[in-house]
């Protein structure tokens, strides 16, 4: 479970905000800290595929930066992705794409973690459409 105190999300928020696709796709970070974070980010025409359904690209985007936040919760900021993998379970529709990811292990320098993209209908109601895991590492 995160934990998220005002000052820690209001950080990772300015973070964020310095991402200039992030600020194109519209995505925020809902929850940061105790080694977890959420990034949630509003479902729009401009981000489906041809059949309506959220683009994979955007699951992915959204599945790496909420790795890394995470890892960067456990770790501190100066962190990249080393890699991730995704594996899609269902076609994504809803209201907001959210990717709600937590710390499976951190040592020094690395983190793995996993993550769980979900989309919110109308009602709030969340449907796993993805799953991914990564390994994020301290820069320097």
């Amino acid at each position: 479970m995160t934990t998220t105190t005002t000052d820690a999300l209001s950080t990772a928020r300015e973070i964020l905000r310095a991402q200039p696709f992030s600020r194109l796709v519209g995505a925020d970070v809902s929850a940061f800290g105790d080694g977890g974070a959420t990034l949630e980010l509003p479902i729009r025409e401009d981000l489906l595929q041809q059949n309506g359904f959220v683009h994979g690209g955007v699951l992915s985007y959204a599945a790496d930066n909420a790795i890394t936040f995470a890892a960067g919760a456990a770790l501190g900021p100066a962190v990249l992705t080393a890699g991730y993998s995704i594996d899609y379970v269902r076609p994504a529709v809803g209201v907001t794409l959210r990717a709600r990811a937590e710390v499976l292990h951190a040592g020094r320098r690395q983190a793995v973690v996993r993550c769980e993209l979900l989309t919110v209908d109308e009602e709030g109601a969340e449907t796993l459409c993805a799953l991914a895991q990564g390994t994020v590492r301290t820069v320097g």
